[in-house]
């Protein structure tokens, strides 16, 4: 007899490490694939979003109805949007330790002394993404446009970052020229967006270096036209490398 259930216990068939969410995938495959949906489109219906994650509607609306009782999405007049605890959670990463920390009273002075508004950036996916922003006095309207947490890679950020990362990089569109402009923008240490991304917002940025000497962020500054990009690269330059100097503790 005990053989026997031995025996059945050795033939059973495992179960699955995940259980399936209608579409062949894992529960939590489904779940991000929705809240991706969800950030693309800012607020949509169960229908499109359904649609869009290739899922049935039933599995869509059990998936989003519990991310909503998460606080992952929220119940909006268009279906769903963003919830308030992603923003919460997303407010924690970094992608270096106390690099935000390091980077707040440098760019509170930079944004106070410049009047421009300072950006904290990294690399990721292929675009420019802003970890902090520091409104400047003079950001004015100018502020209102710089809403977005991503931005282009070409933006002058991103570029910084971009002339330091891997050249085996994916990235496009690459010009011609990038080659020869990234060897510029090491040799320099700044680049300048002067109205290339968007009309009336010009940008100095600068790389933040970590302890080990890799380039883990960009400090930027985002001006109008008005003023001299050339002279706002100095202050720009002097912060970077105050927050490098705290990420090396001294």
């Amino acid at each position: 007899m005990n053989e026997e259930r031995g025996a059945a216990t050795a033939v059973r068939p495992a179960e699955p490490p995940h259980p399936p969410d209608g579409g062949g995938r894992s529960v939590l495959e489904g779940a991000f694939a929705l809240l991706g949906a969800v950030e693309r489109a800012g607020e949509a219906g169960l229908t499109r979003l359904a649609a869009e994650c290739g899922l049935p509607k039933t599995t869509t609306y059990r998936l989003l109805e519990q991310l909503v009782e998460l606080g992952a999405v929220e119940r909006s007049r268009k279906g769903y949007r963003m919830g308030s605890r992603i923003f919460r959670l997303g407010q924690g990463w970094q992608p270096y330790p106390g690099l935000r920390t390091a980077a707040r009273a440098p760019a509170r002075r930079l944004a106070r002394l410049t009047g421009a508004t300072v950006g904290l950036n990294v690399l990721r996916e292929g675009q420019t993404l802003v970890l902090d922003w520091t409104p400047g006095d003079a950001a004015g309207a100018l502020g209102r446009s710089l809403d977005a947490g991503v931005w282009p890679w070409f933006t002058a950020a991103g570029k910084v970052l971009v002339a330091g990362a891997d050249p085996r990089l994916p990235l496009d569109p690459l010009t011609g020229s990038w080659h020869r402009q990234a060897g510029t923008i090491r040799d320099r240490g700044v680049a300048f967006d002067r109205e290339e991304v968007a009309a009336g917002v010009c940008c100095v940025a600068v790389p933040v270096y970590g302890p080990n000497g890799a380039v883990l962020a960009s400090l930027s500054a985002v001006t109008d036209p008005a003023h001299s990009l050339d002279r706002l690269a100095g202050a720009v330059r002097h912060a970077g490398r105050t927050i490098g100097a705290a990420l090396r503790g001294r």
